[in-house]
């Protein structure tokens, strides 16, 4: 049986999710698997992201929807826009059409209210199929984390996360890192196990 074909598909703006990505790639790695971080592409004009102050974007490769098929399992990092994915996840999963895939997904918001929580559960549902499956973060391997109250931080059960600050100047801390690492271990630990 050879090894799943794992993609990490992120949308960062200002790098929160680039980072939380690398960790999650790490943990992957650290489980024995191999993957790649690809970005979707950016839709707003430059004149726009300069305008909001957008640093340049991460030099991953961009990925489109027909190359989905390449892949036999996905780990998705997703900010948040007024509580919902931002357009530019909009247009890429609008554009996959009867593709299926196999994933988990973290994320990134302003501040603890957000909409991970609200979001996080809408993604799964509105890109799975009934040939999907959903691979949460879950409590196996992360309780002492998750259950951590000396800091704020992002994630849960559903999947690891970051808040970015109201102003967007809050970067992932060491423990929503170690979520993210943990997450792309334990996705890997599941997928490894089918056959694609």
């Amino acid at each position: 049986m050879s090894s799943p074909r794992v993609a990490v598909i992120i949308y960062s703006m200002y790098g929160h999710i680039a980072k939380l990505a690398e960790s999650v790639k790490s943990g992957v790695e650290s489980a024995g698997g191999s993957t790649t971080i690809y970005q979707i592409a950016e839709t707003l004009p430059d004149e726009v992201l300069t305008k909001m102050h957008a640093p340049p974007k991460p030099s991953y490769p961009i990925i489109t929807p027909n190359e989905l098929v390449n892949f036999d399992a996905f780990i998705f990092g997703v900010p948040t826009r007024y509580g919902n994915f931002p357009a530019q996840w909009k247009a890429f999963w609008d554009a996959t059409g009867g593709l299926w895939v196999s994933g988990g997904v973290f994320v990134s918001t302003g501040t603890p209210g957000g909409g991970t929580g609200g979001y996080r559960h809408q993604l799964p549902f509105h890109s799975l199929s009934p040939r999907h499956h959903f691979c949460s973060l879950g409590y196996k391997n992360t309780f002492a984390q998750l259950s951590n109250m000396s800091e704020v931080r992002g994630g849960s059960p559903w999947g690891a996360g970051t808040y970015a600050g109201a102003d967007g100047s809050r970067q992932p801390s060491a423990l929503e890192l170690e979520l993210a690492t943990l997450q792309g271990k334990g996705f890997w630990e599941v997928v490894s196990k089918y056959k694609f």
